[in-house]
């Protein structure tokens, strides 16, 4: 008992604890500020002001949102599914959770020697973090799925047989292009990923892999936008088509689960494509302890990439979007899959 006490106040256990908390907490503030960026967002490439009434320049519209949806009516269709019902969006919310468990933030740290030794800024340091960032985030589609079946709808259910086949199609694509750097890098660690790719060639040119892999890297962004269900790919929720798609029957906090699951996965998948494809942490004019800052201006920058193709591009129909997965991005990763093998085998790469 007293070896438990010792470890639960040891100055690793509080700082590890403390950093989950912390991660936990900014997920969850990221969909609201996410959703405050994207009205503003749109609002500017639309030549309109957006949210200005509550708050300075509208600030506080997210937490008036938050307040909105708590206290509206629950609400559930009588002959829905009760119990899957509510566990869909309790799926959805916590796969958005736990795929960013293994994702690497920055270089590891002592918080100015407050810590008896380094410790990596990061929920879970594990070794296969590819694998099972790919393993959990596949699972986000239960959520989506039952989702659609448990509410007795026909429109839910359309919505959510949309999403299954959009997630199967994309996956084989984004899979393939995360084994591509899985391959070219000779580890599954996202922080041994980071490592391999600091310093410069020429003396200015980052080692990113985005500047040798760009086709992986275009696979992946393209991939990863299907996998979110975000435009032009939101085929899930096409309110023209689906009323609200998948959560047409949802109300109140389950509806807001739903949306907080999309941003968070939004986050993830940016946050991976930085640690894959753009350096992590490591950039120039700031020591690599204060790496994470790079990393948060890095990721700031393809979730903005993420509102401003949504507010340009227009939503692909059904049969294009299954022509581009199948025809399109999987023959294309499958060929940069085995170009890059042959460079490893044989070129040593």
């Amino acid at each position: 008992m007293a070896e438990i006490i010792a470890w639960v106040t040891s100055p690793m256990f509080i700082a590890y604890a403390t950093l989950v908390g912390v991660v936990f907490m900014a997920l969850q503030i990221s969909a609201a500020v996410m959703v405050y960026a994207e009205r503003k967002v749109a609002a500017f490439m639309q030549q309109r002001l957006g949210p200005t009434r509550v708050g300075p320049q509208g600030l506080l519209q997210p937490i008036a949102d938050i307040v909105k949806l708590f206290f509206k009516e629950e609400l559930r269709p009588k002959a829905a599914d009760a119990f899957l019902f509510s566990l869909a969006p309790i799926i959805s919310v916590t796969t958005a959770f736990l795929a960013f468990a293994p994702v690497p933030f920055g270089a590891a740290t002592t918080f100015f020697g407050l810590l008896p030794e380094p410790m990596a800024l990061m929920i879970a340091d594990v070794n296969v973090a590819v694998l099972v960032i790919f393993a959990v985030a596949s699972m986000g589609v239960y959520g989506i799925v039952l989702a659609g079946w448990a509410s007795n709808s026909k429109y839910s259910l359309l919505g959510g047989l949309r999403s299954s086949a959009q997630m199967i199609s994309y996956e084989l694509a984004y899979g393939m292009s995360l084994a591509t750097i899985v391959m070219f890098a000779g580890s599954m660690s996202l922080r041994e990923i980071v490592d391999l790719q600091q310093g410069y060639w020429l003396g200015f040119i980052p080692k990113w892999y985005i500047f040798i892999q760009p086709v992986a890297f275009f696979v992946f962004a393209c991939a990863g936008i299907a996998e979110t269900n975000r435009a032009p790919f939101d085929f899930p929720e096409a309110e023209q088509e689906l009323v609200a798609g998948y959560h047409t029957e949802y109300s109140s906090m389950r509806f807001a689960m739903f949306f907080m699951a999309e941003y968070i996965n939004m986050v993830t998948v940016s946050a991976v494509a930085v640690n894959l494809f753009m350096g992590g942490w490591h950039g120039p004019f700031i020591p690599v302890e204060y790496g994470w800052i790079w990393f948060l201006i890095k990721l700031a920058f393809l979730l903005f990439c993420y509102l401003w193709l949504r507010w340009t591009l227009p939503r692909f129909r059904y049969d294009q979007l299954m022509s581009f997965g199948w025809k399109v991005l999987l023959p294309l990763a499958t060929v940069n899959l085995l170009l890059t093998a042959a460079g490893v085998l044989y070129f040593g790469l």
